[in-house]
């Protein structure tokens, strides 16, 4: 019989207990922030219908070439949801009696077809919080002070770029952009860091931009003040989605100064978020020593998408953050070493041909609180210590038949050689 050639899916990966308890400790915190914020918590499937996905409301064209798609018995098109978001919207939009405004975040995985790199994977699990019927932009004040408020906790040092999808379309419709090409000019600013200028006009240019157009777009890029909203000015009186991008940023920036969060916050006109679904102010969050190059967190305002997939009228202000559990710990398993193992036991008992009598014991110990394992692969005492040692086990308990017939049993502190006689009545004496 062939031997099986075990490997993981690419872009999937195990991560073994000591990673785990650091991921576990990552979560805790993530979700103690947002408890904190008072979120609601909030569970969606991981199968969805492809139709759902797929809609124009959902992640748009780049993003759907990574979705993983599959069918089921009955022949029925489904697809593993690319992120939270639109499962979120859904929920929203079957649920009509929710109150608002309404706050949920949702701990899960998603999945993505993409390139894998440092920190990005094909399987992953988001952390997201959406706020929904908040037109002000008190909510993504809300949230992005949230994000800094949850880093500062992992002690991360970030910076929190932020902009707004009316200015940069505003900007785009001044240097007379064709209105078609619009969302996939965007998606080419949205790569300058990562292909700077000339990769930029280089893609402009193989998309077949009107010459004018990327000339002004270059240039524009070449600005020295253009990272001032000010510089912004000039071109917003003849444009009505630049002048809102600039009002709604305006108002942004008052609630950035007023809570002190300046030196965390930066204006960055040509972040852009590759999704097609946002509609105003979308932020990313980025390691200030660049570690780790992609961003750790991300989100924005999103108003048309749970309108659009219940056919509505009716506008939902609607405005989310998602951090990468994944990312995250590759950032902090690469910056801190000094994480402390929470889940490391507090007692380890070695029986000596007393099975039963030590599962007692360590039931006893459990029942108050304590973290406690029992040696259960039959290792000779000296073995057993060793463990505990390399362990960084403190305390260990050794029962044998005649700690079991005193009714007591002795705690030895690994770490000063102190020993405690602690009286137990054993069963079935």
């Amino acid at each position: 019989m062939k031997k099986m050639d075990y490997q993981n899916v690419k872009g999937t990966q195990d991560y073994l207990p000591e990673a785990e308890v650091i991921k576990r400790k990552i979560r805790q915190t993530l979700e103690s922030v947002f408890i904190r914020y008072g979120c609601k918590p909030l569970e969606t499937p991981v199968l969805n219908y492809t139709e759902l996905l797929a809609s124009k409301y959902g992640g748009g064209a780049e993003i759907l070439e990574e979705m993983y798609t599959l069918t089921d018995r009955g022949e029925r098109d489904l697809a593993l949801r690319y992120d939270l978001t639109i499962p979120f919207a859904k929920v929203i939009a079957m649920n009509p009696n929710l109150r608002m405004p309404f706050k949920r975040y949702e701990i899960g995985k998603v999945f993505r077809d993409g390139p894998i790199k440092t920190g990005r994977f094909r399987e992953f699990t988001q952390c997201d919080v959406d706020i929904v019927g908040v037109e002000s932009q008190m909510a993504e004040a809300e949230l992005m002070v949230m994000a800094i408020d949850t880093f500062k906790e992992l002690e991360l040092d970030v910076i929190v770029q932020y902009n707004n999808r009316n200015l940069l379309t505003g900007m785009l419709e001044v240097f007379n952009t064709p209105q078609e090409n619009i969302s996939e000019v965007i998606l080419t600013l949205d790569k300058l860091e990562k292909i700077g200028l000339e990769g930029v006009v280089k893609e402009l240019n193989e998309k077949h931009i009107p010459v004018d157009t990327i000339r002004s777009i270059k240039q524009l890029l070449s600005e020295i003040d253009v990272n001032e909203l000010e510089f912004f000015e000039r071109y917003a009186a003849n444009n009505v989605q630049l002048k809102q991008g600039m009002a709604e940023l305006k108002e942004l920036n008052s609630f950035v100064k007023f809570l002190g969060i300046e030196d965390r916050c930066s204006f960055n006109p040509f972040l852009a978020r590759g999704l097609e679904i946002y509609t105003g102010t979308i932020y990313e969050i980025f390691l200030t020593d660049k570690t780790v190059a992609s961003s750790i967190g991300s989100g924005g305002r999103y108003d048309n998408a749970i309108a659009g997939l219940i056919g509505s009228d009716q506008k939902f202000s609607t405005v989310g953050i998602s951090f990468g559990l994944d990312v995250i710990y590759t950032a902090m398993n690469i910056i801190r070493q000094d994480i402390a193992d929470e889940t490391s036991i507090d007692y380890y008992v070695i029986p000596i041909n007393t099975p039963k009598e030590s599962l007692l014991v360590a039931r006893s110990l459990r029942q108050k609180g304590f973290k406690v394992e029992v040696e259960m692969g039959n290792k000779k005492v000296g073995k057993a210590m060793d463990r505990a040692n390399k362990e960084g086990v403190r305390q260990v308990i050794i029962i044998g038949e005649e700690e079991v017939r005193n009714n007591q049993f002795k705690i030895k502190d690994m770490s000063t050689g102190d020993e405690e006689i602690v009286n137990f009545i054993f069963q079935d004496q």
